[in-house]
């Protein structure tokens, strides 16, 4: 691409990409020769996202309850890393009374086709897929975006998470992730063809990403912090604003897990984390005893702390690199970064673990619902939704053609008696009043 300067030197050229970060637009220049060009940048912020980042813990029922308590009657998108999984959750989804389909390079070429048409022209699809659906894919009442494992990069999260809300209506992009999504993500990249240069561009751009989903404040902030964008006051839209993240000095806890990993492991083999709370929460377990561990120092030390916050410790260091994760085996070894923190010459303050549930969020409704004001309201929303996708499947198109989201609010909200009240609601313009006017009125004043 970049040889195009020299073919045609006189010739206007433009590059347009719709994610891109400092690093990488310095790429794109360079590479096309466009040194001299002036560069255009649009904000990346989107308002209307809300985002939200859960540990997983049973992500399926994690995903499920999403969904049911925020947007049953919704159109979303749920992204898997693998083609099994994939199918494995449209299943589940099912199984559970909502219309769920697959989405994947693996299945046939009709079948990707009819379900996308389905998502497109239909109302209250969810789409299950890999990172092969979305590209071109304009669908603006797309309610949520939710991810079952990290994506390689905040560039992708960003841009897949982008295809919720085009309408300008609240949208949540929700995500779940665990220790063994980023231990998998850094072995893809070491073990991929790439150079060391762009091995080190990837581990940067990864670490980004660990960054933004451990993180403790504004998640926006980070975001467009991420993009080269300032976001002055926090955004009020995210998990971390609704509900700022409890963090302890936990120095004494790190410095328990460390000693425990240190004195486990050999120059032959370790053990995993399962197994090095067993001991720190002194369980009689026969494994411990085979290896003689019921006999160390840390045996029983940690029996104060629960064990899913045992786990949440254990992600931290590995993530904070004072541990090394074998990838094959899961089996953990201290680095030397751990020995400041076991001779007691640096503290760490951590994330603390809080069961689902045991607090409340305090926020808005999610999706349509919350710019409705009661529930009756809500029960003609789904009516006008009905009739709107009568007519969509006659005339083959899809529902939002027909009026979008924002303007089926409006006629709840308004509730319009004639066709000069319904003529003064946005969207509704001359041909739509005369062709669907009198059918939307009659299902609004027989509500």
């Amino acid at each position: 691409m970049g040889k195009l300067k020299e073919f045609f030197p006189n010739v206007p050229r433009i590059a347009l990409t719709a994610t891109a970060d400092e690093i990488t637009r310095v790429d794109i220049i360079k590479n096309l020769n466009l040194e001299n060009g002036k560069v255009f940048v649009s904000s990346f912020d989107r308002p209307n996202i809300e985002y939200t980042v859960k540990i997983k813990d049973n992500e399926k029922k994690q995903l499920l309850n999403f969904i049911k308590q925020e947007h049953r009657y919704d159109s979303g998108i749920v992204y898997c890393i693998s083609r099994k999984r994939v199918d494995e959750v449209a299943a589940y989804l099912k199984k559970e009374g909502f219309h769920a389909l697959p989405y994947h390079a693996g299945l046939d070429k009709k079948i990707r086709e009819k379900n996308q048409e389905k998502f497109i022209k239909e109302e209250s699809v969810i789409m299950v897929a890999t990172i092969a659906f979305g590209m071109g894919i304009d669908k603006p009442d797309v309610r949520f975006v939710a991810h079952l494992d990290l994506p390689k990069s905040i560039e992708s999260y960003y841009q897949e998470t982008g295809r919720a809300g085009r309408d300008g209506l609240p949208a949540d992009a929700w995500m779940v992730y665990g220790l063994k999504d980023i231990v998998q993500l850094m072995q893809f990249i070491d073990k991929s063809d790439a150079s060391p240069e762009q091995k080190r561009i990837e581990h940067q751009k990864l670490n980004s990403l660990i960054g933004y989903v451990e993180a403790i404040n504004c998640r926006r902030k980070i975001l467009l912090d991420y993009f080269g964008e300032e976001l002055k006051d926090n955004c009020k839209n995210c998990d971390n604003c609704l509900q700022p993240p409890v963090t302890y000095d936990a120095t004494i806890d790190v410095q328990k897990v460390l000693s425990c990993i240190y004195r486990t492991q050999t120059e032959r083999y370790g053990f995993g984390g399962g197994h090095i709370i067993n001991i720190l929460l002194g369980k009689d377990d026969e494994k411990i005893k085979k290896f003689n561990h019921d006999k160390l120092s840390t045996f029983g030390i940690g029996k104060e702390v629960s064990e899913a916050q045992w786990k949440s410790i254990i992600r931290q260091v590995i993530i904070l690199g004072f541990v090394d994760m074998d990838m094959l085996y899961s089996t953990l070894r201290t680095t030397p970064a751990a020995n400041d923190i076991l001779r007691g010459k640096r503290k760490i303050e951590l994330r603390k673990f809080i069961l689902e549930g045991k607090t409340k969020l305090e926020k808005p409704a999610r999706g349509s619902k919350s710019l409705l004001t009661a529930d009756e309201d809500l029960d003609l929303f789904n009516e006008l939704k009905k009739l709107r996708l009568s007519f969509a499947r006659e005339e083959n198109m899809p529902p939002y053609i027909i009026f979008s989201d924002k303007t089926l609010i409006e006629m709840v909200n308004l509730k319009p008696e004639t066709l000069d009240d319904m003529a003064e609601i946005s969207g509704v313009g001359e041909h739509k009043l005369k062709k669907y006017g009198t059918a939307f009125l009659n299902v609004i004043n027989q509500h």
